[in-house]
């Protein structure tokens, strides 16, 4: 069984040996949708790393409450398994008036003394102090406030003395709403009601600025410390009520990586969208791989291969290609994620790259081998069960004639006519064409609404301008893969189909055809498919993929504009014109060949 498996992976290694041209296309295809899919797995918890060493420089609590009555939070403070506690601690709401612009906030008194728990980390300037102010780092950057700066709080005069960074509230502007009014984030809305915060930023004062500043509709809060950390989501569960609202530190680390969420929805998206096109790839590499390899097929089983042992000879080339396409997306991807995160202002430390998780090679591997696997499969066991002297031949299949196919292009020009002829004899490698520019195309069409509508969005959901240009970068870095394998795809085709034709070809040639007009009607035969595949691409493709990304985001998809009709006619024009180029190329080398040579 061990010699038998040796020599299944020696006579694999050979065959991609012998053409290396065809194995690096192959580990290029599956290694862009591993290497997208790998992205989207760490993407989140790398993100986290910022938020982690922020928790322990300012000694983060484990649970934030808040309630109107602040013997609600000593109630709690005193409960088991509670460890350490800070407040409770007023908050009033305010309206920020300072040189560079207006902003409500959430003013939390503090002692001017270091808490045990969550003691803000100063960045910049000092503490609080009676009528000095600090505001928490992103909210300060957003605003542009400079220690020094004198500002207003309800009218009241303040200078800020200070600029911190905190772990019991997600970085400006997704912080959560502690004050009793309440507070909306994002655009207001016509049925906003009144006194709500839009958009609150965070700062502190002295416990009686705090107070003087709203003294009828104070809230509190307080800092838990647990005894158990992983506990704390639990601990919320149980002493969640109407009076007093509770957060865990998990929860705040979801919203403070909130925009990775949505990165890693998108990269995870395109990772699918790279999936499919590499079983177009692979369906179009392993068909043409193994069309030219009919008569080793056939002298395999002439020295006593099996069925069964040919199959698996040629599905080992596949899956070993997909084994280092694993290995070279996960190492891509782990160590790429932290580029597509941006440190908030709001935190310090930096994303860097983390272990790969069990779980994460078994989903990267299963994805890569499903996706080997399911390209190859049928041509697979197709050859190995073709006879073999049929293999040995190795005889050009013939033509398929369809009658109304002949009847409908007899009146075309030549390359037309041959155009139609060649499609026509590998209409499952047309479909593949069409799928491909249509993903294509759909990505290109989102990535055209979304650049779009974070443009004219400053905060969208929550988002700066920092947060923004993240997104745009993601958005970038899945439609470069997609417009790179998607070319790949083109040119395979094409050389595939040059190859395929090879002997029709030059029969038409020795017929009359010129070169050029054999060149033209190979590159016009992925034309055809791409001229369709950008239409569904754009209708319904990219209107159904951006619908999907809105379903799962919960975006609100009547606040984006479509591309006009123009934007949509020039992106298909463009498309054509590119697999023009792309499939001139291979189709004039394979129309150079001599005739008596091929035949």
């Amino acid at each position: 069984m061990i010699g038998r498996l040796l020599l299944v992976c020696r006579l694999a290694v050979r065959d991609l040996r012998r053409r290396r041209t065809e194995t690096v296309l192959l580990l290029l295809a599956v290694m862009a949708a591993t290497t997208t899919l790998t992205l989207g797995l760490v993407l989140r918890d790398t993100a986290g790393d910022p938020y982690r060493s922020t928790r322990e420089a300012t000694d983060g609590p484990d649970v934030v409450a808040g309630a109107g009555d602040p013997a609600l939070l000593t109630d709690l403070q005193k409960l088991a398994g509670v460890a350490g506690h800070g407040g409770p601690y007023p908050v009033a709401a305010a309206r920020l008036r300072a040189s560079d612009g207006t902003s409500d906030v959430q003013a939390v008194g503090r002692e001017a003394a270091m808490a045990s728990v969550d003691q803000p980390r100063l960045t910049r300037g000092s503490w609080v102090r009676d009528g000095g102010v600090v505001a928490e780092a992103a909210f300060a950057t957003a605003l542009g406030l400079r220690v020094g700066d004198p500002v207003t709080l309800n009218g009241r005069s303040f200078e800020v003395v200070g600029v911190a960074v905190t772990a019991a509230m997600a970085p400006y502007p997704s912080g959560t709403c502690l004050v009793a009014q309440g507070c909306v984030h994002g655009a207001r809305s016509a049925g906003t009601p009144e006194g709500l915060l839009q958009n609150p930023g965070l700062v502190w004062l002295t416990q009686a600025d705090a107070r003087s500043l709203d003294p009828d509709n104070l809230t509190y809060v307080t800092n838990l410390k647990l005894a158990d950390p992983d506990q704390a989501q639990a601990f919320v569960d149980a002493h969640q009520n109407g009076r007093t609202l509770l957060q865990s530190w998990e929860t705040v680390l979801a919203d403070a990586t909130e925009l990775a969420q949505d990165s890693q929805i998108l990269l995870m998206i395109g990772a699918w969208l790279l999936g499919l096109l590499s079983v177009a790839s692979l369906s179009v590499l392993v068909g043409g791989r193994i069309a030219d390899q009919h008569r080793r097929v056939g002298l395999l089983k002439a020295v006593g291969g099996t069925p069964g042992f040919v199959a698996a000879v040629l599905l080992a080339q596949y899956v070993l290609v997909a084994v280092l396409a694993t290995a070279a997306g996960l190492t891509v991807g782990t160590l790429t994620a932290p580029l597509l995160t941006e440190s908030s202002a709001g935190l310090v430390g930096a994303a860097g790259p983390r272990p790969v998780t069990l779980s994460t090679i078994g989903l990267v591997t299963a994805v890569a081998l499903g996706v080997a696997v399911t390209a190859t499969i049928v041509p697979t066991v197709r050859a190995a069960r073709a006879s073999t002297v049929t293999a040995l031949a190795d005889s050009p299949r013939p033509p398929r004639r369809v009658g109304w196919l002949i009847a409908l292009s007899a009146r075309l020009p030549t390359p037309l006519l041959l155009a139609f002829r060649v499609a026509a004899r590998r209409p499952r490698r047309v479909v593949l064409a069409v799928v491909s520019i249509a993903i294509t195309v759909s990505g290109v069409y989102v990535l055209l609404v979304l650049d779009a509508f974070l443009a004219d969005q400053p905060l969208v959901g929550g988002y700066g301008d920092v947060q923004v240009e993240v997104l745009r970068r993601v958005l970038l870095t899945w439609t470069v893969l997609l417009l790179a394998l998607a070319a790949i795809n083109a040119v395979v085709i094409t050389w595939a189909t040059v190859l395929d034709n090879r002997h029709a070809s030059a029969l038409t040639r020795a017929l009359g055809a010129s070169p050029g007009e054999v060149s033209t009607a190979m590159a016009a035969a992925q034309v055809l498919p791409a001229l369709a595949g950008a239409v569904l691409g754009v209708f319904p493709g990219g209107l159904a993929l951006f619908a999907a990304i809105n379903a799962i985001t919960g975006g609100d998809s009547g606040r984006a504009t479509l591309p006009a009709s123009w934007h949509l006619l020039v992106l298909v024009l463009a498309t054509v014109l590119v697999v023009a180029m792309l499939t001139a190329v291979p189709a004039r080398l394979g129309a150079r060949r001599p005739v008596a040579e091929t035949l």
